[in-house]
């Protein structure tokens, strides 16, 4: 079960994002305890009687409790905030719920690591972040026409509405480095103003290339809707309350920000009908450097990656002493506290550091776990500054109740979120981070013998099940000849050496009857190989099946065929299984031959001693010292020697009375009594 097991491969939907689309009139429904009908997709019908919306909502908040899924998408507030409504209505997102437009669009994403333009006194380089985001929303607005699109539609789409998705990274890093704690007014505030900022100069650089280009395709159909939500957007600016944001130039500066979008907008348009998101930023995060990913809070002081392929890694979170020495540190003390987070995994009880300052240092999962309203209060703030949504996931602790969850997904509803997605420490066996707790945590001990069982059963319901050949394999191609008939044999190998598949070629002419058989039969013998079918339960089918064409072959190891299915599963048969079955069969490997010529030199050797010298007695008699009772004369009863085993073990074919392979000219012997005959030359291996 882990991140590249088949388990999380083969079961269908574990590594994909599910959600439930809910709207405002549900959620009052949940609110004031009424009932909810359900609606048929596809035709609007109703599906049988009306349920409480509280028992839907707790079985959404259940399955969320258990594996992680489904978030929900609140689709009211989604439509309200849309700029392009008079071309479509949005009705679903992309996987990680950040993009939300028309169907059949594309969104082009960026994002910005914030530490990058941090003050040494912990305020913003606001003019240093005007021209980033300046820059970077020219250059996603360049890539949109020479992109290439999955679909068509998706090109019509993507270049009539042209939305883009700049974004940010290393929130949580940013407001721990200036001492502020991620759950507090302090942070929301600045997070808040930041994102405004960020908006804001976006829209107002969409306009000015709007003022060269002209604005976005479907612009004028939705002008008045979109310039609302243009608006809307600036008079949450206004409502960042300034106690909460203590840089002042920062605070100032996203309002003007929307104050311009919002006058070069009414005159020129907008060239884009979207222009941010905030994208989880999982990979780029690390590429960017940074230690926290998207507007999320860190993970843990100390985590541990599972990485796809295979291993692990460590990750430290280095943002911790400089956000002691904003906080008054001394360098000494700073170094104990960073000690003690590498060796105990948390920075609960390092030396020295004051209580009032550990809400700097929550953290999403652990012993001081941001609470979920923390989250959401986070989320709630950034939202109204958003073109699209939050790719955001809100982590509880595992010991979270299903009334956690159902309360968090009606908080965020009032909060004008737009989506939400939840996670529950460990409620799937596979997950990218954990803590260190969950390393040193032991499973449950049933848990195996459960997993075995079920598997068991699984199987034994689902029946045979086809092994499937790797798309680039090894294999082995052996050229033969039966009488004048020649061709190929191609035998193709799983990984570890055994067949999987047989090809023949080039026999007969092509449309011949022989062919088409014989590819029928190399077919069919793929097929139950595949299946699991023994090779050696084949070859005892098949071998020693006679039928033209027959004949002498070349091939020393079985130096006469009586059919080709009889020449063919032999020859596989020399290759792939072990030498007792080679002996039975009556082919005449080395190893075989080696056998033979040992157990005939031991059977001379055993004849050869029942005539000599034996061993004295104290009385001067002689006893032969192996063998049968000797005779009066010496040697050994001639009853005794026609008891003696034939030179080669025969062969157990089916009930076919039939012996070892021919010495002479490799066609099968028939047992005569005690000894084995070719009916094919008369050789003869005992009296004639």
């Amino acid at each position: 079960m882990s991140i590249d097991g088949e388990g999380f491969k083969s079961i269908q939907y574990q590594n994909a994002n599910n959600s439930v689309r809910i709207t405002d009139e549900f959620m009052r429904a949940v609110e004031d305890n009424q009932d909810w009908h359900l609606t048929a997709r596809s035709t609007g019908e109703p599906v049988g009687e009306s349920i409480p919306a509280r028992e839907l909502m707790r079985e959404i908040a259940e399955a969320a409790w258990r594996c992680a899924d489904p978030g929900v998408q609140y689709d009211t507030t989604i439509n309200q905030w849309h700029t392009s409504p008079n071309s479509g209505r949005i009705n679903a997102s992309n996987p990680c719920s950040e993009y939300m437009h028309v169907d059949n669009s594309a969104c082009n994403l960026a994002s910005i690591n914030l530490m990058k333009f941090r003050h040494p006194d912990g305020t913003l380089d606001v003019e240093s972040f005007e021209h980033a985001v300046d820059v970077m929303l020219l250059a996603q607005e360049i890539v949109v026409g020479p992109s290439s699109y999955p679909t068509e539609e998706i090109a019509v789409n993507a270049r009539a509405f042209r939305q883009l998705g700049l974004g940010y990274a290393n929130l949580g890093a940013y407001l721990m480095s200036d001492g502020m704690p991620y759950d507090s007014d302090a942070g929301r505030g600045t997070a808040a103003a930041i994102t405004a900022l960020m908006t804001g100069r976006a829209y107002r650089r969409s306009a000015e290339v709007a003022a060269e280009l002209g604005p976005y395709e479907h612009y004028e159909v939705n002008r008045k809707a979109h310039n609302v939500v243009m608006s809307m957007h600036r008079d949450a600016s206004y409502a960042i309350p300034d106690s909460t944001c203590a840089d002042e130039q920062l605070l100032a500066a996203a309002r003007r920000s929307w104050d311009e979008a919002v006058q070069l907008g009414e005159r020129h348009g907008y060239r884009n009908a979207q222009a941010t998101v905030l994208a989880p930023t999982g990979t780029i995060s690390f590429l960017m450097d940074c230690d926290t990913t998207g507007v999320e809070p860190d993970f843990s002081l100390v985590k541990f990656k599972e990485l796809v392929g295979g291993g692990q890694m460590t990750i430290v979170n280095r943002t911790v002493p400089l956000a002691l020495a904003t906080l008054g540190y001394t360098e000494q003390q700073v170094e104990q506290i960073e000690a003690h987070l590498a060796e105990h995994g948390t920075i609960v009880g390092a030396p020295g550091l004051a209580e009032e300052h550990m809400p700097v240092f929550d953290v999403a999962v652990g012993e001081r776990a941001i609470s979920h309203m923390g989250h959401l209060k986070m989320m709630g703030a950034v939202q109204p500054f958003i073109s699209g949504a939050i790719s955001k996931t809100v982590n509880l602790p595992q010991s979270a109740t299903v009334e956690d969850i159902a309360d968090a997904y009606t908080q965020a509803w009032r909060l004008g979120i737009k989506a939400l997605a939840i996670y529950r420490d460990g409620s799937k066996t596979a997950q990218a981070l954990r803590t260190d707790a969950q390393k040193a945590k032991a499973a449950p001990a049933d848990v195996d013998a459960l997993v075995d069982e079920a598997v068991t059963k699984a199987l034994a319901e689902a029946g045979p099940r086809r092994k499937r050949m790797p798309r680039e394999r090894q294999s082995i191609t052996h050229k033969f000849s039966i009488g004048n008939h020649e061709g190929y044999i191609t035998a193709g190998m799983y990984e570890d050496g055994s067949v999987g598949e047989i090809f023949l070629t080039d026999i007969g002419k092509e449309g011949s009857t022989l062919r088409g058989m014989m590819n029928s039969f190399a077919t069919a013998i793929s097929i139950a190989l595949q299946y699991g079918v023994p090779l050696e339960t084949l070859v005892q089918k098949f071998s020693y099946m006679r039928f033209e064409p027959e004949g002498i072959t070349g091939n020393p190891e079985i130096p006469f065929a009586k059919s080709m299915p009889d020449y063919i599963m032999r020859w596989l048969a020399s290759r792939f299984l072990d030498t007792d079955a080679q002996e039975e069969l009556g082919i005449l490997t080395p190893a075989v031959r080696a056998r033979k010529a040992a157990h005939e030199a031991a059977q001379s050797m055993s004849s050869s001693d029942t005539a000599g010298p034996g061993t004295s007695h104290p009385e001067g008699h002689k006893e032969a010292s192996d063998g049968p009772r000797a005779t009066a004369g010496g040697g050994t009863p001639p009853t005794a020697a026609l008891t003696d085993s034939p030179p080669v073990v025969p062969a157990r074919l089916q009930g076919l009375d039939l012996g070892p392979a021919c010495s002479q000219c490799g066609g099968m012997m028939q047992r005569t009594g005690s000894c084995y005959t070719c009916s094919s030359c008369g050789n003869n291996t005992g009296c004639g």
